[in-house]
């Protein structure tokens, strides 16, 4: 595994003293500057006053849970900073209840050491991964790539930095059909995720782009991948 980048900062919310061990010396040992919290009130407050390239956030905590942490980090500070969660849960619902809250990417235990390694370096080489910035439009949503906003007819949306990635990709390739492999590398680089991630977080996409208005505009094409496009142009 490719070391990470330079100076990358993370941040462990896990009150689970072997596992914390474990994955703090895993990391710091290949190059990572660590802090910890073994709790949720702790876990938040860090992640609200520092700034973290990653976040790796279990779901079960004391003093507050780790769905209820995202929450918060989402909606209340307002910070994006790119979180894995870590839990026993690996239903479908699970996923997306965790995409819906704020995640970013979702890994089951028993864990690969390796694998959380490599999906904690592909969540901060994506953070770091920024191009000039432009304002994408598809009919009446818009995308500032600058200050991560997305509108769609005036109402501000709230989307998650992994559903931002995915939106950005299919908002370039617009109208073109975006395959479901490009669409993952895009997003993910070459650590691709489960079979169950890219769905659970296009359904969340989909939830908060097309639910609340009355034109679709995110289309599924089987076989083929994905489009966002105004269906009245195509």
């Amino acid at each position: 595994m490719t070391s990470p980048p330079h100076h990358a900062r993370v941040l462990l919310i896990e009150d689970h003293r072997d596992i914390a061990e474990m994955v703090g010396a895993y990391l710091e040992a290949r190059g990572y500057e660590l802090d910890y919290a073994a709790d949720g009130v702790t876990g938040l407050h860090l992640a609200v006053v520092n700034d973290y390239d990653a976040i790796v956030l279990d779901l079960m905590l004391p003093g507050l849970d780790g769905l209820s942490l995202c929450r918060k980090l989402r909606q209340e500070a307002r910070r994006d900073t790119p979180l894995l969660m870590l839990t026993a849960r690996d239903t479908q619902q699970d996923k997306i209840t965790g995409f819906e809250t704020g995640a970013d990417d979702y890994l089951v235990k028993p864990f690969d050491i390796r694998e959380l390694a490599a999906r904690v370096q592909a969540l901060v080489r994506r953070r770091r991964g920024n191009v000039a910035a432009e304002v994408l439009r598809v009919a009446d949503l818009t995308l500032d790539t600058g200050t991560l906003q997305a509108q769609r007819d005036g109402k501000k949306l709230n989307l998650t930095p992994t559903a931002l990635k995915m939106l950005t990709v299919l908002m370039r390739a617009s109208p073109r059909v975006v395959q479901r492999r490009d669409l993952e590398r895009e997003v993910w680089g070459d650590e691709l995720p489960d079979s169950d991630t890219l769905r659970s977080h296009l359904y969340t996409l989909r939830k908060i782009v097309d639910k609340p208005f009355e034109k679709p505009l995110l289309h599924t094409l089987h076989g083929a991948g994905y489009r966002l496009a105004d269906p009245d142009e195509t």
